[in-house]
């Protein structure tokens, strides 16, 4: 199923784009801890997980039709930001990268991240199994 057949896909897009990162720990060592540039960082991918959306104020029920395909989509996602952000909120805003990655529940954010992602990749027909994009393939992707 194309990204695309939904009314809000870019607010998906970008949602996807940061479960993705969340989700792969090898990802998250080589783009956040060694640096390597056009993924932005923690708080970049945070931002492009609540953005638009409010998921760190209301749930993603709200958006079965419109970002989401189904409740169990849903349930997944908000699971996956309750847990980034519980994280967020008692390390600090912009702390470093191994901040995040060393706190103890960091583990269960990633699973919880990989469980959403996987749904989402499904529900769009993609292979959940590929790196992330980049910062630009995704400017690039929700430019059409």
């Amino acid at each position: 199923m194309p990204l695309s057949d939904l009314p809000w896909w870019r607010w998906r897009a970008r949602i996807r784009s940061a479960l993705h990162m969340f989700s792969d720990p090898v990802f998250q060592r080589a783009a956040w801890l060694d640096g390597s540039g056009g993924y932005g960082d923690v708080t970049d991918a945070v931002y492009r997980l609540v953005e638009d959306t409010w998921l760190d104020r209301w749930s993603a029920e709200k958006y079965v039709g419109s970002i989401f395909r189904d409740s169990a989509e849903a349930v997944a996602v908000d699971g996956a930001v309750l847990r980034v952000l519980r994280i967020v909120h008692q390390v600090g805003a912009d702390a470093p990268a191994a901040a995040y990655l060393g706190h103890p529940d960091w583990p269960e954010a990633v699973r919880a991240a990989r469980e959403a992602h996987h749904r989402l990749a499904a529900g769009d027909g993609e292979d959940p199994g590929l790196p992330p994009c980049s910062l630009a393939e995704l400017r690039r992707l929700t430019a059409r």
